[in-house]
C-alpha cells in the first residue's frame, strides 16, 4: 500500500506522517509531493493507492491536482487534510471526486475516522 502525501510545506507533510503512524498505517509506503503539480505527475510515476492532499498550494492547487487526475481518468482514492474545512469547501470537493476532508487540527483517531475503509 502506498499513500502520496502533497502539502507545500515539508513541515505539514511530516505532521501528516507521523499522524498516519500514529493512526496505525506505518505500515505503508510513504510518497511526498510539494504541491498539487508535482502530486499529479507521483500519481503516474509512483502509482499510489491513495492521495492526501493540502488544499491551499503553490503551482497547482489539491482540487485542481484532484480535478486533473478525475479528467485524465484516475480514480485513486483522494482525500484532503487542509484548514479549509466550511461546508462549501467540503461540498466543493466531494463534487470534484474527494472521498473526504480532514480538517486541522486533526489526530490520529480523526486519520482512523476517514481512512478505515479507504485503506487496509
Amino acid at each position: 500500500m502506498k499513500i502520496l502525501v502533497a502539502d507545500d510545506s515539508r513541515v505539514m507533510r511530516q505532521i501528516v506522517i507521523r499522524t498516519l503512524r500514529q493512526a496505525g498505517y506505518d505500515d505503508h509506503d510513504i510518497v511526498e509531493a510539494e504541491d498539487g503539480a508535482d502530486a499529479l505527475a507521483k500519481v503516474t510515476s509512483e502509482k499510489p493507492d491513495l492521495v492526501l492532499s493540502d488544499w491551499n498550494m503553490p503551482n497547482m492547487t489539491g482540487i485542481e491536482c484532484l480535478q486533473a487526475m478525475r479528467a485524465s481518468g484516475s480514480a485513486v482514492p483522494f482525500g484532503f487534510v487542509t484548514s479549509e474545512g466550511s461546508p462549501e469547501m467540503r461540498e466543493k470537493a466531494a463534487n470534484a471526486g474527494a472521498l473526504f476532508l480532514i480538517a486541522k487540527p486533526f489526530t490520529a483517531d480523526t486519520f482512523n475516522e476517514h481512512l478505515d475503509g479507504v485503506i487496509a
